[in-house]
């Protein structure tokens, strides 16, 4: 499932803000807007996903969608839930045909600040400076 979302959110730097990407795993530290989404799969398993990102991401993601230079912050969240439902709701596409299918729930804020979740696995996507980490944990 986690390379599902992990290839869903590369796609979503290729098709929605076409700019080219890094991944990596050094743990993102400092100031990000946290967001989550959890995720029930098909053999009775239950996830949380974790998309942590530094604000400049979101403010590119915001330009992308609404054209703001400068969103304020009630945005910038709004469009960290939205990247959030994006991802992880075209993974659910992507698994829909293989043994690793699931239905995903509504995304939730958490909050603005350090990445402090424990997880279970994780990958940082990296646009130029602007950084995504993505993770996620079972929770049965």
């Amino acid at each position: 499932m986690f390379s599902t979302i992990i290839e869903a959110a590369k796609n979503f730097c290729i098709h929605q803000i076409r700019l080219s990407h890094l991944t990596h795993d050094e743990k993102q530290k400092g100031r990000t807007i946290i967001a989550y989404i959890d995720v029930d799969a098909d053999n009775g398993l239950h996830y949380r996903v974790y998309l942590s990102a530094d604000e400049t991401f979101i403010q590119r993601v915001s330009k992308l969608f609404l054209e703001e230079d400068e969103s304020d912050e009630q945005t910038l969240i709004d469009i960290a839930l939205e990247t959030t439902n994006i991802i992880v709701g075209s993974a659910k596409v992507l698994a829909e045909n293989s043994d690793n299918a699931y239905t995903i729930q509504t995304p939730h804020f958490e909050k603005i600040g350090d990445f402090d979740y424990d997880y279970d696995e994780m990958k940082v996507i990296q646009i130029e400076n602007d950084k995504l980490t993505i993770a996620i944990k079972e929770l049965n």
